[in-house]
Formats: structure tokens, C-alpha cells, sequence
């Protein structure tokens, strides 16, 4: 069986791709996959990571756990999805690196399912964006910028690292990585990766992003255009959403206000040069499924 952990990252996802996949659950039933709602396993994962610390799960732990999530469902497939898998919002910029608890905390998940393929995905976020939604994210308690980064320097970030260094901890498990910033437009891209679906299985909401950034006008006349001009291709679908977000996507939807002191305009743009790069390096990384536009 296969076992895809979300682990996120923070604010790139509030959930949204577990309710979607929610609402999916009787299609990917007749297919195997099962997504079981959070509070069967978020609690019990946590406190048995916890508990073990590293130290290998039992024969017996692993199989109270996996029973416990699934309960009498049977599935070849099983997604489960947390943003605080690698840690908590005050811990992001622990010891001052980026994500530092990935280097155990998903190893020690992975153990728990030891009898079974372990997959890994993620989104990430542009730093000049991810910092600032971080600093103002509900379950923040560092209120100021120098507390949450802990020493780290912005312009010194890499998700490349981050990732890399989730792959040399837990060697053999596929990695799935996707950009935020693209997630419009492969949504449904997403959904059917990180569930193993067929991409020829149709999904609900392959739309839900893009109404969320698009005039309803706009998406009137996109749901029009689709049903009476079907794209044959996932790239001339996107196409589509990209005209159609180019025409009406409202404004404020679209653009990131960053409003941090001492955060000059050219900060901001080194740090998104910076964040073009690391993709670049990313989608070369060997074992990592990069899913692009």
C-alpha cells in the first residue's frame, strides 16, 4: 500500500486540497485511494511521533495506527494531510534554518507506516511572500520579524535545501513538489498526483481555486467555454485558465501586499529572483516529481 503524506508547507494550503479530495471520496473509493477525515490520524500521529521519538515503532503500534486511521475501509492508496507534519508555525525558522525538523520528524512518520511505500509532498512559497504570511499566520506567537527568523537571513533560503535534505533522511520515498504560486493553474494536476488517480478519472472542483480569483462573470463564461470546448490536453487547459485569470482575476485576489519594515522593493524582487532559481534547481533534483505549469 502506499502512504502520501501532505506535509504542506505553511501558507500554501489551509486545507484546501483534503477538503477537496473530501469531497471526492466515493470516486477514489471505486479506486482504491482512501482520504480519511483529520481527526482520525492528525492527533494520533502526533502523539506517537512523540511518544517514540525516533526509536522504531512496533509491529503492534504500527498496526493500531494503521487500523485506526482506516478503520474497515480498504484501500491500496491512502492520503493523509497536516501542515504541522514537520512542525508548528513558531518553529518554521527553528535554529535559525528553514524547516530544520525535517531532517526527523518525517523519518519518524515514515516509520509508523514501515510496512508500506511512503510518498512525501509539498508546496512552496515564494520567500517574499511566505515570510510575511507566516509572521501574520493565527498560530504565530513571534509577532516580530528578527523572533520568527531567529538568525536566519531571507536572501539565504532555499527550498532545494529543504527538500534535499527530506530525501537524504528518508531514502527510497518519492517527493511531489509544486510551486504555490502555480497552484490555479494545475490544480487538478495536483489532485490526481498525489492521489495516484488516473489523470482520465474526473475530479469535483478542479475549478475551486480559480473561482476564488476570478470575477464571477469570468467564471460564467470559463465554465461555458470548457463545456462547449473541451481541451484535449491538461496544457490547453491551462491555457485557457491563464487567458481567463489574465481577463478577469480580481486584483486583490491576485496580488500579495508585503508590508514589512525595512523590506525595500528590491529586497523583494532579489528574494523572487532568488525563489526562480531554487525552482529551477528543484525541478532538476533526481527522485522529485515537480509539477509545473
Amino acid at each position: 500500500m502506499k502512504v502520501l503524506l501532505h506535509l504542506g508547507i505553511h501558507c500554501t494550503d489551509e486545507d484546501r486540497l483534503l477538503r477537496c479530495l473530501l469531497a471526492n471520496t466515493g470516486t477514489l473509493a471505486q479506486e482504491g485511494i482512501a482520504v480519511p477525515g483529520p481527526s482520525r490520524y492528525r492527533g494520533l500521529l502526533e502523539q506517537s511521533v512523540q511518544k517514540l521519538k525516533g526509536q522504531p515503532a512496533s509491529m503492534e503500534t504500527r498496526h493500531v495506527v494503521l487500523e485506526s486511521i482506516l478503520g474497515d475501509d480498504e484501500a491500496d492508496h491512502v492520503f493523509l494531510s497536516f501542515e504541522n507534519f514537520v512542525c508548528v508555525p513558531q518553529r518554521v525558522f527553528e535554529r535559525g534554518r528553514l524547516y530544520n525538523n525535517i531532517a526527523h520528524k518525517p523519518a519518524w512518520l515514515r516509520d509508523l507506516f514501515a510496512d508500506h511505500q511512503v510518498e512525501f509532498a509539498l508546496a512552496v512559497k515564494n520567500p517574499a511572500t511566505f515570510i510575511p504570511e507566516l509572521l501574520r499566520h493565527p498560530r504565530q506567537t513571534r509577532r516580530e520579524l528578527p523572533d520568527l527568523l531567529q538568525g536566519a537571513k531571507p536572501t539565504e533560503l532555499r527550498w532545494a535545501q529543504v527538500i534535499a535534505t527530506l530525501q537524504q533522511h528518508n531514502p527510497g520515498c518519492p517527493v511531489t513538489v509544486w510551486a504555490n504560486e502555480d497552484t490555479p493553474l494545475i490544480w487538478l494536476q495536483i489532485m490526481h498526483e498525489v492521489t495516484g488517480l488516473d489523470a482520465n478519472i474526473r475530479l469535483k472542483g478542479g475549478l475551486d481555486i480559480v473561482s476564488k480569483l476570478m470575477r464571477q462573470e469570468g467564471m460564467q463564461r470559463l465554465r461555458s467555454y470548457l463545456a462547449s470546448h473541451p481541451p484535449k490536453t491538461e496544457i490547453q487547459r491551462r491555457r485557457v485558465l491563464a487567458a481567463f485569470l489574465d481577463k478577469y482575476a480580481i486584483e486583490e485576489e491576485i496580488e500579495e501586499e508585503i508590508d514589512l519594515p525595512g523590506w525595500t522593493e528590491a529586497i523583494v524582487s532579489e528574494l523572487t529572483e532568488s525563489y526562480e532559481d531554487d525552482l529551477a534547481e528543484i525541478s532538476r533534483l533526481p527522485g522529485v516529481n515537480f509539477i509545473s505549469p
